[in-house]
């Protein structure tokens, strides 16, 4: 797949940035309004096809989630008084909260990367960009860390009918733990993620030594980092060398990546300290891969930096040049004083606390365990289930062949999801 002739999905919904999670709260969803309106006046929607796509079903959730949970979901409103007693059983609070049309905004992101894993399968697209997307915290039957509905691994599991092997990597400043725990006995799902790790941070999990179990032993990865960390020994240091060694040693047929802004320097809750080229490099090994790759948001709790680092990166994957001085625009206030689309976001009062002996020690830890994998799982192949969403461009069509293995994830007769029978 020459990069010069990819072709590009681009999700742009122009309401998933309108809901509001609440005063004061940290996720603000317009972040995703204001990357959209960069990548408009950046005029790279000429590079790309611009879906405005489905809402995820019910049906489609349950894929992945308890029927209980998302019929809860479907219903809850912020002044049901009749449902606040099952808000603890649901994780719902002051981290998730109940917010005006939260449903909606559910189906809305989960069915952005829905059409994006979709246009994966059937090759109408190298790589699908679904910036609302990426709510990897998200558990089978309860919402967690700012996250509902985990529209990645709904995505994944669609990608799965037709790829054998499915790589999630995981650059949020926060551990991938919802993504982690839905495939940690399956091999045909390797979750690697570079997030920090000690000092109560949230979610508490992460550590190198959570490796996968059962099937999935060892195709779980985890680099566990220290606050303050910088581009050259991330990217240099750790993100490179493992990834390498993940590719050699996996050879997925299809990437997912979650670009969660949170690990930049200046993050409201985050406490890394990348600047958005360093950031943006991650991407662009990605993309050197030259493989089918669905890319999606995640966390980023400081908006005009999130905007500014998610469109540099739909220009690193576009393979654009792009300057430095932000076009005039409607939300031109947003990035005042300077309008520049690369700010020095370095801040010093956040001490590096990744020695290069320790990034050493993680990366050979995970280049032993790689090892140990005898290569990479192969399955069969026989024709697939329906696709979980159907678009114009191929309603009607009858998919003829899907991956199949021993972890299965589909019963063919009822379409129910197994994960669970590990």
């Amino acid at each position: 797949m020459a990069t010069n002739k990819r072709t590009f999905a681009y999700m742009m919904n122009p309401t998933v940035g309108k809901y509001h999670y609440g005063p004061g709260h940290p996720m603000k969803p317009y972040r995703v309004e204001l990357t959209n309106c960069l990548v408009l006046e950046y005029k790279m929607h000429r590079k790309m096809n611009i879906y405005c796509p489905s809402e995820a079903s019910i049906h489609d959730m349950t894929r992945f989630h308890s029927e209980d949970y998302v019929e809860f979901l479907s219903r809850v409103t912020p002044n049901s008084q009749e449902f606040q007693r099952f808000y603890s059983i649901y994780n719902l609070g002051d981290d998730c909260p109940v917010f005006t049309g939260l449903f909606d905004f559910c189906k809305l992101y989960t069915g952005a990367s829905l059409l994006s894993a979709t246009q994966l399968n059937h090759k109408q697209s190298d790589v699908a960009i679904n910036w609302s997307g990426g709510l990897h915290h998200a558990k089978k039957f309860e919402a967690s860390g700012f996250c509902y509905v985990n529209d990645i691994v709904i995505a994944i599991l669609e990608l799965l009918k037709y790829h054998e092997r499915v790589l999630y990597i995981d650059i949020d400043v926060h551990h991938g733990d919802g993504v982690q725990e839905a495939f940690y006995f399956t091999d045909r799902v390797m979750t690697v993620s570079f997030h920090k790790y000690g000092n109560n941070f949230f979610p508490g999990t992460g550590s190198m030594y959570e490796i996968g179990a059962e099937t999935g032993r060892y195709y779980s990865i985890n680099v566990p980092l220290r606050e303050g960390i910088t581009d050259d020994d991330y990217y240099e240091l750790v993100f490179k060398p493992v990834m390498s060694t993940v590719m050699q040693y996996y050879r997925p047929k299809c990437i997912v990546l979650q670009c969660g802004a949170d690990s930049l320097g200046g993050d409201r809750l985050g406490c890394f300290n990348l600047s958005i080229k360093g950031h943006g490099k991650c991407v662009s090994f990605v993309m050197e891969q030259n493989l089918p790759v669905l890319v999606v948001g995640g966390g980023g709790y400081t908006v005009k930096n999130v905007a500014r680092c998610w469109t540099y990166e739909t220009s690193l994957i576009l393979n654009e040049q792009l300057s430095n001085d932000i076009p005039y625009h409607d939300y031109i206030e947003f990035f005042a004083p300077d309008c520049v689309l690369h700010p020095n976001l370095f801040n010093p009062k956040i001490e590096n606390g990744n020695s290069r002996q320790y990034l050493e020690l993680i990366v050979q830890f995970v280049n032993e365990k790689l090892r140990l994998l005898a290569h990479a799982p192969s399955v069969q192949m026989h024709d697939a289930p329906p696709d979980l969403l159907q678009t114009d461009d191929h309603s009607g069509a009858k998919p003829t062949r899907r991956a199949d293995a021993a972890n299965e994830f589909y019963d063919d007769d009822n379409d129910v999801d197994r994960t669970d029978e590990n």
